[in-house]
């Protein structure tokens, strides 16, 4: 499979991390939104939103959407929930993600630290992003100082989906300390087998 993407994304370093884990083979193409190159005609062809990731399938066809990559990926795996009432709860949480935690995490981390010179181009949002970003963060410490994961007794693709940018919400200029239960939820999920950072870089 091929995956077209950003290194520095968490939507698509959460494909990786999963695919990572399962042992399946990825050949990465690089795609640099700063240079326009997911509007090019090419690329568009493969996923007409013209965002990353984009996963092109043994047979050609593409899939785009990073968590519905994961649930695609995850399927007949333990990474996915085979209970009804769990398996709704990963997508409840990985909705919550797409929703109410990406939109301004990590677009905060987008305009801080990777877009050159988006602290002064976007300054006056920076106050909404953190406001609605913290009480982002607020609901999922609420759930992990009572649960170890989002769904079900085990690690899913609810917790990738919320870890990928979570960890680097300080680069977002958020405060993560006082977050003392996701602290712990982040650790379990870097000390677990086969865990890769999101610099790290391989095939598979």
């Amino acid at each position: 499979m091929r995956l077209y993407q950003m290194q520095d994304s968490g939507n698509c370093y959460k494909v990786r991390l999963l695919a990572h884990k399962l042992g399946l083979p990825l050949e990465l193409v690089d795609i640099d939104i700063l240079k326009g190159e997911s509007r090019t005609e090419d690329f568009l062809a493969r996923n007409p939103n013209g965002r990353v990731p984009a996963l092109e399938l043994e047979d050609g066809t593409t899939l785009a959407e990073s968590n519905a990559i994961m649930f695609y990926l995850a399927e007949g795996t333990p990474f996915l929930p085979q209970d009804r009432r769990a398996r709704a709860r990963a997508l409840q949480w990985m909705f919550f993600e797409q929703y109410s935690h990406e939109p301004y995490i990590a677009v905060a981390r987008f305009w801080w630290t990777i877009k050159p010179g988006g602290r002064e181009e976007r300054k006056d949002r920076f106050a909404e992003w953190h406001e609605r970003g913290y009480q982002a963060l607020a609901v999922m410490e609420r759930h992990l100082a009572r649960h170890d994961w989002f769904a079900g007794n085990a690690c899913s693709i609810a917790d990738f989906a919320l870890y990928a940018y979570t960890h680097v919400a300080h680069e977002g200029a958020f405060d993560l300390a006082p977050y003392k239960a996701i602290g712990r939820w982040m650790d379990r999920i870097r000390n677990a087998p086969d865990h890769i950072p999101m610099e790290w870089r391989s095939s598979v």
